[in-house]
């Protein structure tokens, strides 16, 4: 039985070349015709089906200031521009875009849930329920009851955490949180519906709680004695607080004095 013959190297080499260069050709024919398949009529994209949260936002007014800025068709449309053109619509926090064959776009938009203001009083800046501060205009919203926060760049989630935590302290009182800031230093500063404005100082959520619990006990006690209505407090106070009621200053009264140093 004969020995099957051996092909010299640079022969082997020549071969194994020819295959590359075949399946090179092959490759570059199949692109080509998925470039030349992809332009043809047959893909065009006809429409865009948006669906979701549309409270604040006309789904064809949507569609048409989108499509201004699409380029290409069904199948080679940038799904992340058209993302990104969407979230740019006033109120749109999350929208997510997909193919629908053979000619359509299906986009499901996922609004802004507006819990607070934030800012200075009149910016046009909302936090919603993510804590996540956007843009919008405030006349869009439904209710003029939000609460106004404020706060360092970054910092709104916790913000919004504190507030949702010492509004339901608050209420006790028979009164609304209307607004929380926190400055730059660290520390908090509220004022309520009634007008009153309460300097809580430094310190975690738990720290706060504790200093506004101690001043509710007291302030209203206060309070309906002179039947007042609390105007100023401030909480720093490692042990007390000092309480200003309207018309009465803490040095009118040596039951006003106390609430300095009494825990």
């Amino acid at each position: 039985m004969s020995q099957p013959v051996s092909l010299p190297p640079d022969v082997r080499l020549m071969n194994a070349f020819s295959a590359v260069l075949g399946w090179v050709f092959a490759c570059m024919l199949l692109a080509l015709a998925a470039m030349w398949l992809a332009r043809q009529p047959l893909f065009s994209l006809d429409a865009i089906r948006v669906q979701g949260d549309l409270t604040h936002n006309n789904a064809a007014t949507l569609r048409a200031n989108v499509a201004s800025k699409l380029a290409g068709n069904f199948l080679t449309a940038d799904l992340d521009v058209t993302r990104a053109a969407f979230e740019t619509a006033p109120w749109v926090r999350r929208a997510v875009v997909q193919r629908e064959f053979p000619h359509r776009l299906k986009v499901v938009l996922q609004e802004h849930k507006a819990v607070a203001y934030w800012g200075p009083e009149g910016d046009a800046r909302l936090v919603n329920n993510f804590g996540e501060v956007f843009e919008a205009n405030p006349g869009d919203i439904e209710t003029e009851e939000l609460p106004l926060l404020n706060g360092p760049e970054g910092k709104a989630p916790l913000v919004l955490q504190t507030y949702q935590q010492l509004s339901l302290l608050f209420e006790e009182m028979d009164t609304v949180l209307e607004q929380l800031q926190l400055s730059r230093q660290g520390s908090w500063r509220a004022q309520l519906d009634s007008g009153a404005v309460i300097q809580l100082g430094h310190g975690s959520i738990s720290e706060l709680q504790a200093r506004i619990r101690r001043f509710i006990v007291t302030a209203n006690q206060l309070s309906l004695r002179f039947g007042r209505d609390v105007e100023s407090a401030d909480l720093r106070y490692p042990n007390g607080y000092a309480l200003k009621l309207r018309g009465v200053t803490t040095g009118d009264s040596a039951d006003a004095q106390a609430l300095k140093k009494k825990r």
